[in-house]
């Protein structure tokens, strides 16, 4: 039997006293955290990277085009190309006569025809993209014939638009699309032939239909390919139409180009082609932008 031994308050504190005393351990020292460094909602650095590059190859043509132009009787001066420029917008939407309407009006008729040649393009090169690769017999018979005529000259094509069709509008849409075809057939069909076997087969597998095939698999597959054949062609389609339009007539972009220098307007020439290179390179960078948003890629 144990006895519980009960001690007084005193000798409980005595004994307390006896003892050594517990030696704390010191806390182990916490590695010191760096501050984050905020980061400017403006980088300047990155932003003087990406813009005064481009600005310095621009001031440096300037300057080259000013030095040769300096004595120049003949080929216009930056200055007074800049003067042509802002009385020319002042008033881009002018009209006096069927031919004698502002560069707004110019460039709007020459995207028009972009616009439905390009489409019609669209709508006929990339189901043709998707059977050439994925029927090899199809491939066979139509790969020669577009290794024949891509390469043709696009206003070899304009005299045949003009033989068919009796006029010089239908001629130039008809340029733009047998020359805008070719980019997006041989994409679509070379990113149907990429495809992986190993997603066809799982297809078989599921008894899948032709339609479903296309549209379940190919179609997200082939995506990236087509949409840098459609950036190609349309490229390829402004390029077309003022080359058209200078043979044709009527109002368009091309044909004011050929107008002013029948009127030797030099000035307004160079405008026209500052206006043509920036037209395609915003139409080239929105479908840039597109593919990048429907890219796949992380």
């Amino acid at each position: 039997m144990v006895s519980a031994v009960f001690h007084s308050p005193a000798q409980a504190a005595a004994e307390a006293s006896a003892q050594p005393a517990a030696v704390a351990k010191p806390a182990p020292a916490q590695p010191v955290q760096p501050m984050a460094e905020r980061r400017p909602l403006l980088d300047l650095r990155a932003l003087a990277g990406a813009v005064l590059p481009p600005l310095a190859g621009l001031a440096l043509l300037i300057g080259v085009w000013a030095l040769l132009t300096m004595n120049s009787t003949t080929f216009p001066t930056p200055a007074a190309t800049w003067e042509a420029a802002v009385k020319l917008f002042a008033d881009p939407f002018y009209r006096n006569g069927p031919n004698d309407q502002g560069i707004g009006w110019n460039i709007l008729a020459s995207l028009q025809r972009v616009a439905v040649g390009f489409g019609l393009a669209a709508l006929v090169g990339i189901p043709l993209g998707f059977l050439i690769g994925r029927f090899a017999v199809l491939n066979r018979m139509v790969s020669p014939l577009v290794s024949l005529l891509r390469p043709v000259s696009p206003l070899a094509w304009l005299p045949i638009g003009l033989l068919v069709f009796k006029a010089a509008n239908p001629a130039a849409i008809w340029t733009i699309f047998i020359c805008s075809i070719w980019p997006m057939v041989i994409n679509t069909a070379v990113g149907v032939q990429r495809v992986p076997q190993d997603y066809l087969n799982v297809a078989r597998v599921l008894n899948l239909s032709e339609l479903t095939l296309a549209r379940k698999i190919l179609f997200p597959a082939v995506l990236p390919y087509m949409l840098t054949g459609v950036r190609l062609s349309v490229g390829t389609a402004w390029l077309v139409i003022v080359a058209a339009e200078m043979l044709t007539g009527g109002v368009g972009i091309g044909f004011w180009v050929w107008d002013e220098w029948n009127n030797l307007n030099v000035q307004h020439i160079i405008i026209a082609i500052v206006v043509i290179g920036v037209v395609g390179l915003l139409l080239e960078q929105a479908l840039v932008a597109l593919a990048k948003r429907f890219s796949f890629d992380d």
